[in-house]
């Protein structure tokens, strides 16, 4: 390693230590992660800067991963525990499980509503920016993207429904612990509903064994949710090392050339923020107030780009912050990372349709061709989890049924990184949104254990 990147790794380094001492002054996460968010602004900047001075940040970004990856590798280790012990112990706990099905049908209600709103927010966007894939250029690393796309077609041509639904059964549940599909979370939750089911019958029939069951899924909880806190107290450390190496990573000129797709993606994205605001405030919910308790999450989730990632600080933030029961913290949570995700698979496949059917002759503001999109890119938001890979996955799906070509999405891949940390933090506030919603409809009693609750 040069002198010159060697200073900038203690740099880094030295970084930390204002940022722990702003931390332990804090006792809320949220001033943290922002001071963290600044910090990975700035030295990523620095770190473009550095170029020019001799320094080669390829040569700090693997150290900085260290910090930044190795958070995002925990938070993927807490998931299936979490979403596991969670759900368990909300079925284990209701006394009257008519509310879990409701539950269920709400969240997946305003995921997949607030889907098909984000479908028609991408075709209005790309229509008032005139997006057109026309004039695209294609270099090395784009067909190199189209020649692994072909290759992928293959995993979702011809995927039905019904084999979708059978995808989130599970069949070895120690295998979808360790996260081998990319269903394993819808998995995992089917499975700890079943076995929470298993446990209310228990306790039916055999009063004393059922306590004691109860008293161990309760003990589970406490044992996992202290861990979550630890991990979580990585948070400002891991989004200053994740946002630094996003920014050295970032290609202007790459952005400045697709800068129209790009301020088009974001004002549709922020366009959806509204609506979840607008559905907030509709519904009785002081949008301010969610917003303000809920941009740590968002923060996380632009900078790590993973739903997934994001789970275990979705749920304690629905719990401990915006009041939601545990049973809906851990469904919506669960069911948004995979579910009706507004931005991957909403918003995007209904751009990239448009850009592709203008050029093509098709009038995209036809009632039959909108409806039939929209249509087709709420079916599929099921699907994606079923063939994983996000925003692009869902692509193959959209633009196949609706007869149009894949290529455009090998074409965008030097903008993606950018774009999909907005399109996470978008997904997360869906699946948040859902729960808050679904709350509110619901009235579910908060029943917070000791130790999981604020």
């Amino acid at each position: 390693m040069q002198l010159s990147s060697f200073s900038l790794l203690l740099f880094f380094a030295a970084l930390l230590w204002p940022l722990f001492r702003w931390h332990r002054r804090h006792e809320r996460l949220a001033p943290a992660v922002f001071a963290g968010l600044l910090l990975g602004v700035a030295f990523g900047g620095l770190l473009q800067l550095a170029r020019r001075w001799g320094a080669d940040p390829a040569e700090v970004l693997p150290w900085i991963g260290v910090l930044g990856d190795g958070y995002v590798n925990l938070l993927h280790l807490l998931v299936m525990p979490l979403v596991l012990i969670s759900i368990l112990g909300a079925v284990v706990r209701v006394s009257n499980t008519q509310a879990l099905g409701k539950i269920s049908v709400s969240v997946l209600a305003v995921l997949l509503g607030t889907t098909a709103v984000a479908a028609l927010v991408g075709v209005l966007m790309a229509q008032l920016f005139g997006l057109s894939a026309t004039g695209l250029v294609e270099g090395a690393r784009e067909a190199a993207r189209v020649e692994m796309l072909s290759q992928r077609m293959g995993q979702v041509s011809g995927l039905s429904i019904p084999e979708i639904l059978i995808s989130f059964v599970p069949r070895n549940i120690f295998s979808d612990l360790a996260g081998s599909r990319d269903t394993s979370v819808i998995a995992v939750v089917v499975f700890a509903v079943l076995l929470g089911l298993a446990a209310l019958g228990v306790r039916r029939e055999h009063p004393e064994e059922g306590a004691q069951i109860e008293n161990f899924v309760h003990l589970a909880q406490v044992w996992v949710m202290k861990l979550v806190r630890l991990v979580m107290a990585f948070t400002p450390y891991g989004v200053m090392a994740l946002v630094a190496a996003l920014i050295a990573k970032s290609s202007w000129a790459d952005i400045f050339n697709l800068f129209s797709f790009v301020l088009a993606s974001f004002a549709a994205i922020a366009l959806m923020f509204v609506v979840h605001g607008l559905l907030l405030l509709v519904n009785g919910i002081s949008p301010l107030h969610y917003f303000t308790k809920v941009w740590p999450v968002l923060v996380f989730a632009f900078s790590s780009r993973s739903s997934a990632a994001t789970i275990p600080l979705n749920v304690e933030t629905q719990i401990d912050e915006l009041r939601n029961s545990p049973a809906i913290a851990n469904f919506s949570a669960s069911f948004g990372a995979t579910i009706g995700q507004n931005g991957c698979a909403g918003i995007y496949p209904a751009m990239l349709a448009v850009m592709v059917a203008v050029p093509m002759g098709i009038d995209v503001l036809d009632p039959v061709w909108l409806a039939t999109l929209v249509a087709v890119v709420v079916i599929s938001s099921f699907g994606i989890a079923g063939v994983g890979g996000g925003a692009t996955f869902a692509a193959l799906v959209v633009l196949p049924a609706m007869g149009l070509p894949v290529t455009i999405a090998a074409l965008l891949i030097s903008v993606e990184p950018l774009i999909d940390m907005a399109r996470t933090a978008l997904n997360v506030n869906g699946a948040m949104t859902a729960g808050t919603l679904t709350q509110r409809w619901l009235g579910v009693e908060l029943d917070v254990p000791e130790g999981q609750g604020a």
